[in-house]
């Protein structure tokens, strides 16, 4: 497999979700709400700063699920952690790429 190789599974509800390792698996999980954007987009963008963030987890394999909502997008972001790892703290630092107002932009293009 190569190294920058990425699932990315269309599902019937409309859902769209990106993962390094199948099966997707959520050991730790956050989610938020974003305007309305490209699904696969923001995926991969969540996907890109979740792991900036998460980098020091060993064993750590990102997973982002996005799907369409009557306000917007929701998604839900984390992924699988092999072995024992802080779940508040990794959860916590995921929270906090939601609260970030310039990423939200960049996420949704909205910041153009």
């Amino acid at each position: 497999m190569a190294r920058d190789r990425w699932h990315l599974i269309r599902e019937e509800d409309g859902a769209v979700t990106l993962a390094r390792r199948l099966p997707a698996r959520f050991d730790l999980a956050v989610e938020g709400h974003l305007p309305e954007a490209s699904r696969v987009r923001v995926a991969h963008r969540v996907r890109q700063d979740m792991w900036r963030a998460l980098q020091h987890l060993r064993g750590f394999a990102p997973v982002v699920r996005v799907w369409r909502e009557e306000e917007g997008l929701r998604l839900r972001a984390g992924g699988a952690v092999a072995g024992r790892f802080a779940r508040i703290d990794a959860e916590a630092r995921i929270a906090a790429l939601f609260d970030d107002p310039a990423r939200v932009a960049r996420w949704t293009g909205s910041g153009r």
